[in-house]
């Protein structure tokens, strides 16, 4: 039997979207409840990824027989198995979720190495001090945007060269990396981000018809998203800083520009299976759907 080409989702989403509200306030009020319910269902994966975070920190046991990392790590895989069993996300995302659990593994060895961030808490599903849960924390980003990039059927104004963008979203992540040794390039990354993405509109739909906002602007918006989402984490313990050792406080407003140069690498990897495609081009527009 072959799978399925298309998640469950598309099929509701295919209903609300033909939904007649009527106009005026019905109408406002109508694309705020399907923006908002749209913007559920990309984040389902991270945001059950936050709530077990919380949850365990207020209620898992400490006499348990399997460490509470492990658990994570366990709900973790068993989200990612019933997503797909249940047709709630497309192979195509589940791909993309391998590839940000590879990318933020490596990038978690090096940096727990390096003193910038610890795991406080025992496990015995971990590559050096880093348990395996913490590769779904970046593989949730994956997630959200490669949902929401086909939910939303984002077009583009002008977009830059793709070349410039992945040596872009290369210099990004080579930087996490080397600023322990050679003077940090985030300032020179900021911009030349801005000198390529100025000009650059998303398009999005929402009901019927695209809207458009800068591209920039709405990076930044998810960029603060995860920041809030961090400090949600770091308070259930899932990890922590040096300056919260002697106990929790607020993430500094500074990593906010670490996510918004994170978000162009996931923004760009996404790129490579997602169409980057302009307004009123019609290829597969319905046929593609959530395809897998």
């Amino acid at each position: 039997m072959s799978a399925p080409r298309h998640s469950r989702f598309e099929a509701v989403r295919l209903r609300l979207e033909s939904f007649e509200p009527g106009a005026g306030w019905r109408l406002w009020l109508y694309e705020f409840a399907l923006f908002g319910f749209k913007q559920a269902w990309a984040c389902l994966f991270g945001a059950l990824m936050l709530a077990l975070l919380l949850a365990t920190h207020l209620f898992y046991p400490d006499s348990a027989a399997l460490y509470r990392y492990d658990f994570l790590t366990l709900c973790a895989l068993a989200i990612q198995i019933a997503m797909l069993a249940f047709r709630l996300e497309t192979w195509a995302e589940a791909k993309v979720i391998l590839l940000f659990h590879i990318v933020g593994t490596v990038m978690e060895l090096f940096k727990t190495a390096a003193g910038s961030w610890v795991y406080p808490e025992p496990s015995v599903l971990h590559i050096g001090g880093v348990p395996l849960f913490s590769g779904f924390m970046y593989a949730s980003v994956g997630s959200y945007i490669a949902r929401v990039w086909r939910i939303f059927d984002f077009r583009y104004t002008a977009y830059p060269p793709r070349w410039a963008t992945y040596a872009l979203a290369a210099a990004i992540y080579a930087n996490f990396f080397a600023h322990h040794w050679l003077p940090d390039a985030r300032y020179v990354l900021f911009a030349v981000t801005v000198l390529l993405f100025a000009r650059t509109r998303i398009h999005f739909r929402n009901w019927r018809d695209h809207r458009w906002m800068p591209l920039l602007l709405g990076q930044f918006l998810v960029a603060l998203f995860i920041w809030l989402a961090e400090n949600i984490a770091t308070f259930a313990n899932a990890w922590t800083y040096p300056n919260q050792a002697a106990g929790w406080q607020m993430v500094g407003p500074g990593k906010l520009g670490s996510w918004f140069l994170l978000m162009l690498i996931s923004f760009v990897l996404v790129s490579l299976v997602s169409p980057i495609r302009p307004p009123g081009d019609k290829r597969g527009d319905e046929s593609e759907g959530e395809r897998i």
